[in-house]
């Protein structure tokens, strides 16, 4: 019989971050002890405190003992007492680069009886994937400020795209699309960004050509923005860049509820992956009992569907499903939500 034991790293991180992680392990166990597989919990320091305490971010030991890991389930970093950038930077993608979590994977789906930012809009309308590039475009670090005088910068950001990235991921969004029926939808803005617009299109072409059954589309990324409010079920599956991905994220997220409802996961299939709810740290409600862990719990579905636990995953989502609803517009706390997902999902 195998050995269905997954080593799981926790960085509980800042704010709200150790609440939702709380709830989410609170669902993880129950869902565990019904399939018959086993987590086997460790805990980083890792966020604000940390860096307070010792100005490091990612030390090497931390980052070798995270590197033997199956999955690394993360809260949320962020904290006013930290300058804007490090704890992101430091952590967050610098654990993408080092880890090479190449997929951004978030799911944006419309729960019966969430109120949608789009007033005529329901669960049909809403249920799509985006598959973002997550280790190059203009998140890539490349770039410099030159000085010419005191008010004369000139300040370069790179956007780095590779055949080899831009192929994986949408090799990616089309093995999902394929396996759930689904399109794709290629976003990016080719009028304009004309080389790494072409690299996009052509990988994207040479890769549909190996999915024929697979129906496909491109827009631009501000159409994207136009299309997801006014029609928002011409999309199913988007993949795009880095920069276009993340904005695009956060902008289905509001339609579905908000930060709450949303989770993901920074991927490199079949190797140590990291899923994270989407929200921040949330500082200004920490310890309240105000923050919604359905995020985090959806990222932990997310995490058990990567650790080939399909059938906890399945349970997860179900949970979530059942119980989203009660959650919109109530007084209800953290720590209840996790519990009515908890006994949802067993």
């Amino acid at each position: 019989m195998t050995d269905r034991t997954y080593r799981i790293g926790l960085i509980r991180g800042d704010g709200i971050g150790p609440e939702v992680v709380a709830e989410a392990l609170r669902v993880l166990d129950v869902v565990s002890a019904a399939e018959g597989f086993r987590l086997d919990t460790t805990d980083f320091d890792l966020g604000a405190e940390r860096y307070l305490r010792s100005s490091e971010v990612l030390p090497p030991s931390a980052l070798e003992e995270i590197q033997i890991l199956d999955a690394v389930l993360l809260g949320a970093v962020g904290d006013p007492r930290v300058p804007p950038g490090v704890l992101e930077i430091g952590l967050l993608l610098r654990l993408r680069q080092e880890l090479d979590l190449y997929v951004n994977l978030r799911p944006s789906r419309l729960y019966e009886g969430v109120p949608s930012a789009l007033a005529t809009a329901g669960p049909d309308d809403l249920n799509l994937t985006i598959v973002r590039e997550n280790t190059e475009g203009l998140y890539a670090g490349k770039g410099e400020v030159t000085l010419s005088g005191p008010h004369e910068e000139l300040a370069t950001e790179i956007s780095m795209n590779t055949t080899k990235a831009v192929r994986r991921i949408t090799e990616f969004a089309f093995d999902l699309a394929a396996r759930e029926g689904r399109s794709v939808t290629m976003v990016h803005k080719v009028n304009v960004l004309e080389r790494a617009g072409s690299l996009w299109q052509r990988a994207f072409r040479e890769v549909a050509a190996e999915y024929p059954d697979v129906p496909t589309a491109y827009q631009h990324v501000d159409a994207t923005a136009l299309l997801l409010v006014t029609q928002p079920r011409r999309f199913q599956v988007i993949v795009t860049d880095n920069l276009f991905g993340d904005i695009l994220s956060d902008l289905a997220a509001g339609l579905v509820g908000g930060m709450g409802y949303v989770g993901s996961g920074n991927i490199h299939p079949g190797a140590l992956s990291v899923f994270e709810p989407v929200h921040g740290s949330a500082p200004d409600i920490a310890g309240t009992g105000k923050a919604n862990p359905i995020g985090a719990v959806i990222s932990a579905g997310l995490m058990l569907a990567h650790l080939g636990e399909t059938a906890g995953a399945a349970r997860v989502e179900a949970a979530v499903a059942s119980v989203a609803g009660k959650v919109a517009g109530s007084e209800v706390n953290t720590r209840q939500v996790g519990e009515w997902l908890a006994e949802a999902a067993g």
